[in-house]
């Protein structure tokens, strides 16, 4: 029989790529760098094309490590799409160049060889590569330098990217890799190389989250090592440490609760080291160890010592891109890199408790932010018990003269912020003082005190409007107000940013103790308007929207509108359909239009029209990019949605006039079944709100909307697509009650959907679980024969999440469902009565009539069909249930 032939290259075509690596990373090069791409897609079709990658990788030797590393990166990026459905023969080619070369004297070439192993990894296992653990194993028992660093190297991408995979069965092996790797990493925390020790602790710290029995079992021999290397010459070596510490604090405390006092004494230090990224790393210890719940007074005793660490890391380091950036006055044009990417948040009806993004997300974490969060933390954790540790120093930090301390009055100023909310109660007495002195700050000479003391002041916003009733505390509002307006016209970009932003946050606060000064503050959002470049701009946007938010109705005046609308209608004309700054423009119409409700009629039809526009322009980008003339992006369409929503819940029936000779209603059911949960989500909302407003226009394709929105009841409600179920269920509830008997067709699916939701109700959110309990009773009050025989399955869920919702129209509705199945089957309720009574106790008043009667009826019901059983179901309840019960039997 034949000898296998190995792949070999043909000489031609070696060189035909040798070229293309070579121009494509030539800085010189003149050719064309997307000609290159396509001639190396091209490439890409042949089969064995990535046998000549990994053969230049690994035996070019001639060539320059640059062009080898290239066709290694090349490589792993095509294995990324085609390894599952390359031929056998050429995987086994691949494998067996790569191993050799785990060695290799260069360590880019190392690095990159490890980079494609962790990728075949990461697409097939280790079970479908035999070879690799022992080759691993082999190299790192070696004892030689390049060996043990190519295999450690491999191993940290692996650990990194799919960490699972080392503590996995595996057929043929007496037990799980991370058995026989965890001890030799152990090993590597002493050795002799720094990049060994780094690689090796690195590898371990990846297990710490997922904490597999081998890393349980062997915990004392990993705070062994992590003391070992405490004091590790090489900073990243302590960081490492530093990471490990809080990664165990916040996934297995008992683990460090024998060594805390040395572990906490460790961080404090570590927290002054000079690299500070180190120091950084061992911030994150402190709020990790609040969250961790572990005994306080540990931590008290080292506030005194702590304190003053922190307060002096929240200086400005001289380094921070932030001194640069606030050189920037408004004369110099916004660059594009300047403008952070924005994410819409699709429309959700119900409690707000789905996690926002972080506004920070893309802000620099460093550590003066990570200090002041520790603050924070601990303000709220210890309250007005730091304050005699943190007063002195800022007040020294305060009085600190002259220009070179400028930084040192700045941090002072941030912990007084930081602190606003945790101390609050020994801070009041000082509340007045306090804003008197940030007053003057806010027209320093330096930008970053002036931006600070905005933040700062918003922070005690609230408090201050809760001392509004007295002359002296309205006093002080109006001049934290006036101050907060004057610095919105400030000529610095980053004052701007701070004022504006701080502002939006007075406002929400405020609320309706902003009318009086309505004109005022309209004055300046438009005028900063006028003057603001597009990073800006978009905070403007947001405090308009979030001042409509909080005044609604009170800005639908003549004067008021003459000055907030005339610049945003120009503005409005001036961006083109496919112009991304349309979004916080369309998100701020869409506050303004549901404050001004009626009001916002004379500018309706044209918002409206170009919602529409906008919508169809993208569905056709979506298909055919370039008869659209953009890219298809699919934050246009959930932004006009949104705005479309607030026009419906604005004007009301009055939205009639506009949707009745369009086509939303196609457009609005292709929405609902497009891919992207963030536009379902905002299409259902609408779908919800038409209903409530005008429910004959969705009429003609009444069925194929309730199918839809059924459907997603029964998705994998994994966290994107609650959103979409939470709308979808609300706006199933609306349609219910409007259009009553035309749900029949979907009542029997969607009840066992609501019932399965409630039953794992601790799986999803409160926001789903509230409008399952409300639109599951509308549904029972609408066909109580089809909802009723399966009520005992979720029945005690269904009154638990009940008796959670506020009293409102929609409970009344919902109580109406429970008596209408309660009346058609009472036997069905028996097992869940004491739930039933605390669900009816839930209600402060019940203000409708004939609710509280029927209330009355079932309780009633079963005092006569339990007989003496009743005191005794009585007597599960608690006193205060019992109280409310007598009401109404």
């Amino acid at each position: 029989m034949a000898a296998t032939t190995v792949w070999q290259p043909r000489d031609d075509g070696l060189a035909e790529i040798f070229t293309l690596l070579e121009q494509q990373i030539s800085p010189s090069s003149v050719a064309d760098k997307s000609q290159i791409w396509k001639q190396l897609e091209h490439f890409s079709q042949f089969p064995d094309f990535n046998n000549y990658l990994v053969f230049i990788l690994v035996r070019a030797e001639g060539k320059s490590i640059g062009i080898r590393q290239a066709a290694g990166l090349l490589l792993k990026n095509n294995l990324k799409r085609v390894w599952i459905s390359m031929a056998q023969e050429n995987q086994k080619y691949i494998k067996s160049e790569l191993l050799p070369c785990l060695g290799a004297v260069d360590r880019h070439i190392r690095t990159t060889v490890g980079t494609i192993i962790s990728e075949i990894v990461n697409a097939e296992g280790v079970s479908g590569w035999l070879e690799l653990l022992p080759a691993l194993v082999n190299c790192l028992d070696s004892n030689d330098l390049n060996h043990m660093d190519g295999a450690m190297d491999a191993l940290s991408k692996i650990c990194e990217d799919i960490p699972q995979v080392l503590d996995s069965e595996v057929p043929g092996l007496a037990e799980r890799p991370i058995n026989i790797f965890l001890p030799r990493l152990y090993q590597f925390f002493q050795s002799p190389h720094a990049s060994l020790r780094k690689l090796a602790l690195g590898c371990v710290n990846q297990y710490v989250i997922i904490m597999p029995a081998a890393l349980y079992n062997s915990m004392d021999k990993y705070l062994q090592g992590l003391f070992v290397l405490a004091n590790d010459p090489v900073a990243e070596v302590r960081k490492l440490v530093c990471a490990a510490f809080v990664h165990l604090t916040e996934v297995l405390p008992s683990s460090i609760e024998p060594h805390l006092r040395n572990v906490m004494e460790y961080m404090l230090q570590v927290n002054k080291d000079p690299d500070e990224e180190v120091a950084l790393e061992a911030c994150e210890f402190w709020s990790a160890y609040c969250d961790a719940q572990l005994p306080t007074e540990n931590l008290k005793e080292f506030l005194p010592r702590l304190i003053p660490v922190l307060l002096s890391n929240m200086a400005y380091a001289d380094d921070d891109e932030s001194l640069l950036d606030a050189e920037e006055d408004e004369s110099q044009p916004d660059r594009d890199q300047d403008l952070k990417p924005r994410f819409h948040t699709s429309r959700l009806h119900g409690s707000e408790d789905f996690d926002d993004d972080d506004d920070d997300s893309f802000n620099v974490w460093n550590l003066r932010k990570c200090s002041a969060a520790a603050i924070d933390v601990l303000s709220n954790v210890f309250g007005d018990e730091i304050l005699p540790a943190l007063m002195p120093l800022i007040q020294a930090k305060l009085s600190a003269s002259g220009d070179e301390a400028w930084k040192e009055r700045e941090a002072a100023v941030l912990t007084l912020g930081a602190i606003a909310e945790g101390c609050f109660n020994g801070l009041y007495p000082l509340l007045s003082e306090i804003v008197a002195f940030l007053l003057p700050l806010l027209d320093d000479k330096f930008p970053l005190i002036r931006s600070i003391s905005c933040w700062t002041l918003s922070r005690f916003g609230k408090y201050l409007i809760q001392e509004i009733g007295n002359p002296k505390g309205y006093e002080q509002f109006e001049k934290v107000l006036m101050g907060l307006l004057r610095r919105l016209l400030d000529s610095n970009k980053r004052v701007q940013e701070a004022a504006c932003s701080a502002f939006a946050t007075v406002e929400e606060d405020a609320a309706e103790e902003l009318v009086p000064h309505l004109e005022v503050i309209l004055q300046h959002l438009m005028c900063a308007f006028g003057k603001y470049q597009r990073r800006n701009l978009r905070i403007v946007y947001d405090a308009i929207g979030t001042l409509a938010d909080s005044v609604r109705e009170e800005l639908n005046k003549p004067a008021y509108l003459e000055i907030l609308m005339p610049p945003l209608v120009t503005k409005w004309q001036q961006l083109s359909n496919s112009d991304k700054d349309l979004f916080p423009l369309l998100e701020c119409f869409t506050s303004i239009s549901q404050a001004l409700g009626v009001g916002f009629a004379p500018f309706a039809q044209p918002v409206f029209q170009r919602c529409m526009d906008i919508i169809q322009l993208q569905h056709l980008a979506k298909v055919d990019p370039a008869s659209a003339g953009s890219q298809y992006d699919r934050e246009f369409i959930v932004c006009s949605l949104d705005l479309l929503s607030g026009l419906a819940e604005g004007l009301g029936s009055g939205i009639e006039s506009l949707v009745s000779p369009s086509n939303l209603r196609d457009l609005l059911l292709k929405c609902c079944m497009d891919e992207a949960s963030d536009v379902r989500q905002s299409a259902f909302a609408l779908m919800g709100d038409l209903a409530r407003v005008f429910p004959a226009y969705l009429q003609p394709r009444m069925v194929e909307f309730l199918e839809i929105a059924s459907q997603q009841l029964s998705a994998n409600l994994i966290r994107e697509n609650l959103s979409v179920a939470n709308n979808a269920c609300w706006a199933i509830g609306e349609l219910a009650v409007k259009v009553r008997q035309e749900v029949s067709p979907i009542v029997t699916n969607v009840a066992s959907s609501l019932g399965l939701i409630l039953q794992h109700g601790e799986a999803v959110n409160k926001s789903l679980v509230e409008n399952s309990a409300i639109t599951l009773g509308r549904l029972a009050w609408i066909r109580p024969d089809l909802v009723a025989p399966h009520m005992e399955h979720f029945m005690k869920p269904w009154c638990l999440a009940l008796s959670t919702v506020r009293d409102d129209i929609e409970k009344e509705d919902a109580f109406r469902g429970l008596c209408a199945l309660i009346k058609v089957n009472p036997s069905g309720g028996v097992s869940s009565l004491v739930f039933i009574c605390k669900a009816i106790a839930s209600w402060h008043e019940i203000r409708s009539e004939d609710v509280n009667n029927e209330v009355s009826q079932v309780l009633n019901g079963y005092k006569q069909l339990l007989g003496n059983s009743w005191v005794e179901c009585l007597s599960a309840l608690e006193p205060p249930v019992k109280e409310r019960l007598a009401r109404y039997v």
